[in-house]
């Protein structure tokens, strides 16, 4: 039922609704969700047209490639193709030896996966395959587990037996290529798409960023010329350091030289590749150029046993069987997997996401947990290590006029004929130019520490997050470093929430607008009401902190007050009780005592209770009628229940009314219904009235699942806004008070 209250300086009525009246004019339906079993039924009933919905859902090729506007499209797509699959060429080499494997690996993973995602993939734009972040990921696991010191062989241990070694890292690989495919479908299964929201782009961007550095230090033997083990565990890249510093003197000249001219030379072609995007057709194949240029040079001067620079070696032709993995390491790698797992698809999920909003398509999350996941599954049968996006391959395939992923199939298709011919003729390619490419491509990452300035003026928290990344990932490696980022992420969260922004909002010009009073100056608070405003979630880790922020916001100590109230109704008794046995003994007529204006405290010692007969009459306006008294309470029936903050000679507040904003609260627990139900108690003995305001319908429905509502405490205190319940409260207070709505049976607790 509504009620038309009027406004003060209003020209006519407003109507005000409670979330009363709301139920019988507009109540909320309850959902039936169906049981389990008929979902189970539902799911696995299947006709023509449900296996064809799935069919198309789970195999997103059958469903565009049949649209595929090829007059429009095809020949961006065919240019695409071909600068991505030139790109693939030298980093498939070099990522494969940044995962501790050998390079023609690399472009097994840059065919197989990457066909893979055509056919299941989502996203029209991204490049997956070899990635600089996942690679070095998986570095850690080959070379930790398969460390050159478990293969030196010789009287003297002199030589590493590279083929055994090589053979179980490639087992190690296949391993955990297969977990990490295994991971990323169930995690589809169990609809955990939004596991990448807890990636934030702050601790992606300091994770992705301290990567850089491990890629770049991994790097550095070969950049060098220096054999060295690499180690995995915590601090290793500071051991790496110091130990690559301890045998400086042993850096091969040659090596070293090749590699610096590698970098310059690509540093210089990719700034004209910038500077002239727009003029140039493709972009200037100069890692692809450099290989050949390379290979040519080393295998034309003999630069192995001229200067000892070391080359790639042997790269076998063709493609090799099917096999299964080893199950026996699987114990080994689980979560290092699963960090892989969880890492590689954010990467692609984000990645996906930046290329759908430019290009104004959707990219299904889980969908693309399938197709990434399928690809590592189905490639690491056939030797491949675990792949991601690519950031700088799905950047050429965008800028070249790649429409969609027939420009991947193009690619994986110029990288199968490179395998089934062209890979042995790279067998003399310096392993310090592939480093090369390697520490050149890292030139975005390294970008990424401008984000530190930009964090420092926008977000604090944010930076504490990159920077706690960052440190966590250098100092305790990639897999550790990462559990350490999610969990201080996390942890931000909780403290934000502990860190709620509280204030006591005023009204605007009279307009139905409220504002912090102490931030906005034309905001001032409405006469008799407090209106207390939070700014998070009310719930068991900050409901305390919730209340004291009221008491004090409020300038009331509430308990002390309910406890001088007390102090005063026992005293009064005690009072009461001594004239009572006076009159007995005189034989006089006893009188109750009921308060104030009672006679019998014309013989009372007392104290003098003086009041100003202005302000007395204002106060008695403001409090007359409105008292609230919530269940729980005992009553007093010596005193027929008038025992007020006046009459017994107590200050009362200043306000008549207490109003909690609960727009900002998502959901209510238990502990925020207890803190509920304190508050309504504390401020009905003070005899100030408590309205709820901006409750959402979960809100609603956990209220009123918690029994907060029952014959006292109504939902006629519940109000849609701030601006109903203050027009409710200021349109005709005398005659609005929870007493009045509850007619005057005994509302006390």
């Amino acid at each position: 039922m509504t009620e038309d209250r009027s406004v003060p300086g209003s020209l006519g009525k407003v109507q005000v609704v409670s979330e009363a009246d709301l139920d019988k004019i507009a109540p909320r339906t309850n959902i039936v969700k169906p049981s389990f079993w008929t979902r189970c039924k539902s799911h696995m009933q299947c006709s023509h047209v449900t296996a064809r919905s799935l069919l198309l859902k789970y195999i997103p090729v059958l469903h565009w490639l049949p649209r595929y506007p090829a007059r429009e499209w095809i020949l961006g797509d065919a240019v695409s193709g071909f600068s991505v699959g030139i790109v693939q060429l030298p980093q498939g080499l070099a990522y494969a030896l940044l995962a501790g494997l050998p390079p023609v690996f690399g472009l097994y993973t840059s065919f197989y996966p990457v066909f893979i995602y055509f056919l299941l993939g989502t996203s029209r734009h991204i490049s997956v395959g070899t990635f600089a972040v996942v690679c070095v990921m998986i570095g850690s696991v080959t070379e930790s587990l398969a460390p050159n010191d478990n293969f030196m062989r010789g009287e003297n241990v002199t030589f590493i037996d590279t083929v055994a070694r090589d053979a179980l890292r490639v087992e190690l690989a296949m391993a955990l290529a297969f977990l990490v495919g295994l991971f990323q479908i169930a995690l589809c299964l169990i609809q955990f798409g939004f596991v990448v929201t807890y990636l934030s782009d702050p601790l992606v961007s300091g994770y992705t960023t301290a990567s850089a550095v491990h890629v770049l230090v991994s790097q550095l033997k070969y950049l060098f010329g220096i054999r060295m083990s690499q180690k995995t565990q915590p601090l290793s890249l500071i051991y790496t350091i110091v130990n690559l510093f301890s045998r400086i003197a042993q850096t091969n000249i040659g090596t070293i030289v090749t590699s610096l001219v590698a970098i310059v030379v690509l540093l210089l072609m990719k700034y004209l590749n910038e500077k002239f995007v727009g003029k140039l057709f493709i972009p200037i194949p100069i890692e692809l150029i450099m290989l050949i240029v390379s290979t040519g040079i080393s295998y034309g001067i003999g630069s192995y046993e001229m200067f000892g620079i070391e080359n790639v070696g042997e790269i076998p032709v063709g493609l090799k069987a099917p096999r299964l993995p080893d199950f026996s390491l699987f114990g080994e790698i689980v979560g290092n997997a699963f960090a892989i797992a969880v890492v590689g698809y954010g990467i692609t999920i984000s990645l996906g996401k930046v290329f759908a909003t430019k290009h104004g398509y959707k990219v299904d999350s889980n969908q693309e947990l399938i197709a990434i996941g399928v690809s590592n599954l189905v490639g690491s049968f056939f030797q491949c290590f675990a792949i991601s996006a690519s950031v700088s391959r799905s950047g050429v395939q965008e800028s070249t006029g790649g429409n969609s992923q027939v420009a991947s199939a193009i690619a994986s298709f110029v990288v199968f004929v490179i395998i089934l011919r062209a890979g042995e003729l790279f067998q003399d390619l310096p392993k310090a130019v592939l480093a090369a490419i390697i520490v050149v491509n890292l030139k975005g990452m390294f970008k990424q520490f401008s984000e530190v300035g930009v964090l420092w003026k926008t977000n604090k928290i944010d930076l504490i997050v990159w920077m706690v990344t960052f440190a966590a990932t250098i100092l305790l490696n990639m897999d550790i470093g990462l559990a350490v980022a999610v969990a201080f992420s996390l942890l931000t969260i909780i403290f934000r929430t502990q860190l709620s922004n509280y204030a006591i909002l005023g009204q605007v010009y009279d307009m139905g607008v409220y504002r912090d009073v102490s931030r906005c100056q034309q905001a001032h608070e409405v006469p008799g009401i407090k209106i207390f405003h939070s700014s998070s979630t009310v719930f068991y880790a900050n409901a305390e902190q919730y209340t004291e922020a009221l008491y004090q916001q409020c300038g009331l100590d509430v308990e002390k007050l309910i406890e001088k109230k007390i102090k005063a109704i026992k005293k009064r008794k005690r009072k009461e009780e001594k004239v009572m046995k006076k009159a007995d003994k005189n034989n006089e007529p006893t009188k109750l005592v009921t308060g104030r204006d009672n006679i019998a405290f014309d013989h009372l010692d007392l104290g003098k209770l003086e009041y100003d007969t202005e302000e007395q009459n204002k106060e008695q306006d403001m409090t007359e009628g409105s008292i609230i008294v919530v269940p729980g309470h005992a009553t007093n029936k010596e005193t027929g229940g008038k025992n007020t903050l006046q009459s017994l000679g107590l200050e009362k507040p200043r306000f008549h009314s207490l109003i909690l904003d609960f727009s900002a609260v998502n959901f209510v627990d238990t502990v925020c219904l207890k803190m509920l139900r304190q508050i309504y108690r504390n401020f009905a003995e003070i005899e100030v009235d408590v309205y709820l305001v901006g409750c959402n319908a979960r809100v609603m429905t956990g209220l009123e699942d918690g029994k907060l509502f029952n014959e006292i405490i109504t939902k006629s205190q519940v109000f849609p806004s701030i601006h109903d319940a203050v027009t409710y409260l200021t349109s005709d207070h005398d005659h609005i008070s929870v007493s009045d709505i509850h007619g005057d049976r005994d509302t006390r607790l």
